[in-house]
């Protein structure tokens, strides 16, 4: 009766020791199993068993996680006090060296990383002037990831990326900034406006220069049609009345009778009548009594 107490005593323990050693190691972590304080074995996603007491098992997160560097003070290279914020990711290497690193090789990675991203951060923004680093913000997270992949090369950490949250000025200044930039865009507008009413005046200018050039032509070409029709009486002068100056002479004494309305009696038996004729289109003489 006593040796079978015992031996169910000792399967109980058995039991106990057995279900308080099991260890499961999810895929999003590794274990790093240490015995009496010493590093034993890695322990990779799956079952497994320590000794209780004497094991102990660490899991190491190694999926991507975001960290913030906390909103700080940064006085730029103009004297102007900005408050900078910026946001790091970073994930432990699966690796088995790596995460032996991560454990092994620096206290607490997350804090250290946050304070190497701040001190960083003022290091590079406190060279700059707060308009530059305002336009590069490119630049400025290139420069701290770079930094960062560097100072952590030892620890098993790999810096996915770093982004640059926040730069913002004293209130005063951004108010400042916002007037400066509303004159640059009436500027800008004043301009389009001004090139858009030169574009008009300079087509409307264009527009008379082709309507006087219209005008100037038509009067050519009328002036040519008046030459023309000089030319045409002076030929007819020249046909009829070279050499008969008394009947030119008549022939403007009838022309002038004539603009005031008044009867002029023309022999029928004269040359005038047949040139009266033939220039108003035939004239009846009168008959003498």
């Amino acid at each position: 009766m006593m040796d079978s107490s015992w031996t169910y005593i000792i399967a109980v323990v058995v039991l106990i020791l057995f279900f308080s050693g099991i260890r499961i190691v999810r895929p999003t972590h590794r274990g790093l199993v240490e015995r009496l304080g010493k590093y034993k074995r890695f322990a990779r996603p799956g079952f497994h068993w320590i000794i209780p007491v004497i094991d102990r098992m660490f899991r190491v997160n190694i999926t991507e996680v975001m960290v913030d560097a906390q909103p700080q003070e940064i006085i730029t290279n103009d004297n102007l006090n900005a408050r900078v914020d910026a946001q790091v990711y970073f994930k432990v290497k699966p690796d088995e060296e790596s995460v032996k690193s991560s454990q092994y090789n620096v206290f607490n990675y997350q804090w250290q990383i946050v304070n190497l991203a701040r001190t960083t951060l003022r290091n590079i923004i406190g060279t700059l002037t707060l308009k530059s680093a305002n336009s590069e913000r490119g630049k400025i997270n290139n420069e701290l990831q770079k930094t960062l992949r560097e100072e952590t090369g030892s620890w098993g950490i790999e810096i996915v990326r770093t982004e640059l949250k926040e730069i913002d000025p004293p209130k005063d200044v951004q108010e400042t900034m916002n007037k400066v930039v509303k004159a640059e865009n009436e500027k800008i507008a004043a301009v389009d406006f001004a090139t858009a009413t030169e574009t008009m005046a300079d087509g409307a200018r264009r527009a008379e220069i082709k309507k006087a050039e219209g005008v100037r032509q038509a009067r050519i070409l009328e002036a040519e049609g008046e030459a023309q029709a000089i030319k045409l009486v002076n030929e007819a002068a020249q046909q009829y009345f070279v050499g008969n100056a008394q009947l030119l002479k008549r022939l403007e004494t009838v022309e002038k009778s004539l603009a005031q309305n008044a009867k002029i009696v023309v022999p029928s038996n004269t040359e005038l009548i047949n040139v009266i004729g033939e220039l108003a289109g035939g004239i009846l003489p009168v008959p003498q009594k």
